[in-house]
């Protein structure tokens, strides 16, 4: 399969979104298909890139709008959408966030084109505020040509549902995953002190992630000289944090590191006992199931997908409070203390009888951060996630092309009669394309990837069987052992030079 990706969330800014493309991506082209990503400029970024395994990437050279997001205006990148469509032959468009303008744009110049169109909505909306009705009516209007939607959580497809009128049989639930084999614990990073407990943040510092919950406990520990909180993240609501610390006097107890590379997240967390989530609307939080991969006690507050995300032995699950936030983060740091008190080898590095240790503790106690590891991995991983896209994909597939009728009638189902005049616009602007700029004349990239050693895997089953024929020769036959490794090198070095060719045109 051929599959665009399009969402302006992409490297080199950093979040939930982006690195659930970057996985999702590098696991589709691990199976053979054709991935490519569309996202606007990043600085001096443009143009196309090629990252880890071959991934290309068009930077495409439009301005920011607001908050890493371009100025929506439909018709403006029209010609650029379909010449990167065209030239890489692609028959599904991802988007992925509702945010995302340039997601929206790419599935309405797909649909017009005849592709599949798949949407990935992993944020939850309001219906009361004026911002989150204009919102949802905008999401309304684009699904309304969507052959598909994904959500992360349970509570994200009746979030969506319901706010973008989409029929639930067109949402399906795929979570996100976390690489269990980087999120690994490892208890010799955390404190040599046995009575100090390190309490983890790591989130954006605004409104949304709760940080005034977390102003209002940090008070509350003042007198607890054991109880050090590591923070980090940046925002606007940074500012109160440190001023918080300054007036309590905890400046040697709360260390705040800013901005973190996501590389640098798993060395965070594993200097921590405790992982800290004060969200006050998440869809699926990515932070709690990286921490509990670490290793972590997680204590979150009760908000969207959360409650779906962890078992009840990972995670300690609070109202969005400061008094509940606190209660919780205390029952955490209880259990932490009486599990430094019967001393579990594992809390200095040591396996020794912690698995055993630690399956006393089951009914209502800590986990061995291994085992909580070992939790993690069979509940979300990449392969089984990518698997479930690709069941997503072939759906769509086994779809009818969009034709403008049916189109024009589902957006008038929306009740915005107007937007119908973009759409027929925005398929006149096609067709004049199509004259001005035949599809004939704009050149193909070529459909393997070269640089993925597994090419072979994605080509047809008679160039397998070519290859086949070609390394295995006749046995006890020097002479035509010979002249099949003449034919494979000289198979191999076609095939390099189509490659070589492809890549100067195409570059």
């Amino acid at each position: 399969m051929r599959i665009c990706i399009a969402s302006d969330f992409f490297y080199p800014n950093m979040g939930g979104v982006e690195e659930h493309i970057f996985n999702l991506s590098q696991c589709l082209l691990s199976r053979g298909h054709k991935v490519v990503i569309m996202t606007h400029s990043y600085g001096d970024r443009k143009g196309i890139r090629y990252m880890t395994n071959g991934l290309k990437v068009y930077y495409i050279p439009i301005k920011v709008f607001y908050n890493q997001v371009i100025l929506p205006t439909m018709i403006c990148n029209i010609p650029l959408l379909r010449y990167i469509l065209v030239r890489e032959q692609i028959e599904i468009v991802h988007g992925h966030s509702a945010f995302s303008t340039l997601a929206h744009e790419a599935m309405n110049v797909g649909q017009l084109l005849g592709l599949r169109s798949v949407f990935t909505d992993h944020s939850l909306f309001g219906f009361a505020d004026l911002s989150a009705v204009v919102t949802n009516k905008f999401l309304e209007i684009s699904l309304a040509n969507c052959n598909h939607c994904i959500c992360v959580s349970h509570t994200g497809k009746e979030n969506t549902v319901l706010r973008a009128k989409v029929h639930q049989d067109k949402v399906s639930v795929i979570p996100n995953a976390v690489d269990t084999a980087h999120f690994t614990p490892n208890p010799c990073h955390r404190p040599s002190d046995p009575d100090r407990i390190n309490v983890v943040v790591v989130s954006r510092l605004v409104y949304r992630k709760g940080v005034d919950l977390l102003a209002g406990i940090l008070p509350k520990l003042k007198h607890c000289p054991n109880i050090h909180f590591i923070v980090g993240g940046d925002g606007p609501k940074r500012a109160l944090l440190e001023e918080i610390r300054e007036k309590n006097n905890m400046q040697d107890r709360v260390t705040m590191l800013g901005a973190l590379e996501h590389s640098q997240v798993r060395d965070v967390l594993t200097q921590g006992h405790i992982f800290l989530n004060t969200s006050l609307t998440e869809a699926y939080c990515m932070a709690i199931v990286e921490a509990a991969s670490c290793g972590l006690q997680v204590v979150s507050t009760r908000v969207g997908g959360i409650p779906e995300v962890l078992p009840d032995s990972l995670i300690i699950l609070t109202e969005p409070t400061v008094e509940s936030v606190y209660r919780g983060l205390m029952v955490a740091i209880r259990r932490e203390a009486e599990k430094k008190q019967i001393g579990c080898m594992y809390m200095n590095g040591s396996m020794d009888g912690s698995v055993g240790a630690c399956r006393e503790w089951r009914g209502g106690g800590p986990v061995c951060p291994f085992e909580r590891n070992n939790m993690v991995a069979n509940l979300y991983n990449w392969d089984n996630v990518t698997g479930r896209t690709e069941k997503v994909y072939r759906k769509v597939l086994q779809e009818k092309e969009s034709t403008l009728g049916p189109m024009m009638v589902n957006c008038l189902r929306s009740g915005v009669w107007p937007f119908l005049l973009v759409i027929s616009l925005c398929h006149l602007i096609l067709r004049f394309l199509d004259w001005f700029v035949p599809r004939k004349y704009i050149d193909r990239c070529p459909l393997d990837n070269p640089f993925w050693e597994g090419t072979v895997a994605s080509r047809s089953r008679q160039s397998l069987n070519d290859v086949r024929v070609h390394v295995h020769p006749i046995p006890g036959s020097s002479s035509s052992a010979a002249t099949t490794t003449g034919k494979s090198t000289s198979s191999f070095n076609r095939h390099s030079k189509r490659h070589k060719l492809s890549g100067a045109t195409t570059s």
